[in-house]
């Protein structure tokens, strides 16, 4: 499995916001704006939360099992992989969300005299906060996931070259 990259997920949320803030500049024409939803945030912040809750928990596990403390259950690979699955596509889709909310929120900047604005200018910034802590959750499970290099492996420098003769 491909790791996550940082690049890929700010690209995804650059895009996103940009075209989040163009599309509420020209909703904002029509006369009226989409709303953040007060559940944005919450939502994105219980899926941080179980993110980090896996990882802590995957993490003790396999500190456990090299420890061979007795008693000590091992890490099914199959939830293991779930897990990582799990968390990169909510780091994909968090970024965004992230970014939606965040042009949303750049608009609203500009309207912060009026109180419902606002009110929404703050959940879209808390969504953004909070999408950046699922994207950081799920990089930190994506860790600890990680197999360890395989030290017969270590030399990739040969790869596709003919050997000395």
């Amino acid at each position: 499995m491909k790791q996550l990259r940082i690049r890929t997920l700010a690209g995804l949320f650059l895009a996103a916001g940009v075209l989040s803030w163009a599309g509420a500049r020209l909703w904002n024409s029509v006369g009226t704006l989409p709303s953040v939803p007060l559940a944005a945030p919450i939502v994105l912040a219980v899926i941080a939360v179980v993110l980090l809750a896996t990882a802590l928990s995957i993490r003790a596990r396999l500190r456990a099992q090299r420890e061979r403390r007795p008693g000590a259950k091992g890490v099914d690979p199959m939830m293991a992989a779930r897990a990582l699955v799990f968390g990169q596509a909510s780091a994909l889709v968090a970024a965004l969300v992230a970014g939606m909310y965040g042009g949303t929120g750049v608009f609203l900047l500009e309207q912060l005299d009026i109180p419902a604005r606002r009110d929404q200018a703050i959940y879209a910034g808390f969504s953004v906060l909070a999408g950046i802590a699922v994207i950081t959750a799920a990089l930190f499970l994506e860790r600890v996931c990680k197999l360890p290099d395989d030290p017969e492996n270590t030399d990739n420098d040969t790869q596709g070259t003919a050997p000395a003769a």
